[in-house]
């Protein structure tokens, strides 16, 4: 039996990334699958996701639209009965110092990782509400813990998902529901490919070179700790920020020689 046997997952940013990582990882461990994303999964993937679900239910969703986002967590209630997981992986990179950032990229960058991740738990809560259990997994970032210049908006964003993820568990824990955030290094996504391209390659080499593991995480790496949090075995966990880092945030080796 699975560590979600039974269970319903709602996930947003399912269809690349630490999303699709979690709504593979989750539906092999028995989960229905409430995917939720900007674009359709690519085939391949849904394929395999839909393989080892129980139940999959794919929806397109803006998730800083909360009309489309409410519809969806309504769809999600009809068709499974009860959500008892939710994954906020949807997000977006920005760069941008104060003095440059235009205030259009800051509100895009804060509107998709902190207010998307608000929006999304405010509708889920209360079928967790009525059931007297839930656990709510929001995706930060160690950009959240500590700050990287030139990053203002994503720093801010995830510092803001760190800070929501107490206030939920706070708020909620009376009631059966855990919430707790992900706190991830670099890894290897989408987000990151940019760093592969020429003209950069220096700079992520330099990048892997700051986690003391030299590389970044695989999603699956960040998906297995994700459903630690989401399952049981995390059943005392509740307002934490699970660091996955590779040693990102222990410090840095000094050589001598």
């Amino acid at each position: 039996m699975g560590r979600l046997q039974d269970r319903v997952a709602v996930i947003t940013g399912a269809a690349s990334g630490i999303g699709a990582a979690c709504a593979v990882r989750f539906a092999a461990e028995g989960a229905s699958i409430a995917a939720l994303d900007v674009a359709k999964p690519p085939d391949d993937l849904w394929s395999e996701i839909d393989a080892s679900a129980p139940g999959t239910l794919f929806q397109e969703v803006d998730v800083r639209d909360e009309p489309s986002v409410e519809a969806a967590v309504a769809a999600t209630r009809e068709r499974f009965g009860r959500i008892d997981v939710l994954v906020n992986a949807a997000g977006v990179v920005g760069f941008g110092m104060a003095h440059t950032l235009e205030v259009e990229e800051f509100d895009r960058v804060l509107d998709i990782n902190l207010k998307g991740s608000f929006l999304t738990a405010k509708h889920v809560i209360p079928a967790m509400l009525e059931q007297g259990s839930g656990s709510i997994v929001h995706v930060a970032s160690v950009e959240g813990l500590v700050g990287i210049g030139g990053q203002l908006a994503y720093n801010a964003s995830k510092g803001g998902v760190v800070l929501m993820t107490k206030n939920m568990a706070i708020d909620y824990s009376p009631a059966g529901v855990r919430v707790n955030c992900i706190c991830p290094g670099g890894v290897e996504t989408p987000m990151t490919a940019m760093l592969n391209q020429e003209g950069l390659k220096a700079v992520g080499e330099k990048l892997r070179k700051f986690h003391l593991l030299e590389r970044f995480a695989k999603p699956s790496e960040i998906a297995a700790a994700t459903l630690f949090l989401a399952s049981d075995d995390a059943s005392f966990v509740t307002g934490t920020s699970l660091v996955v880092d590779g040693g990102y945030t222990a410090g840095h080796r000094i050589v001598l020689d």
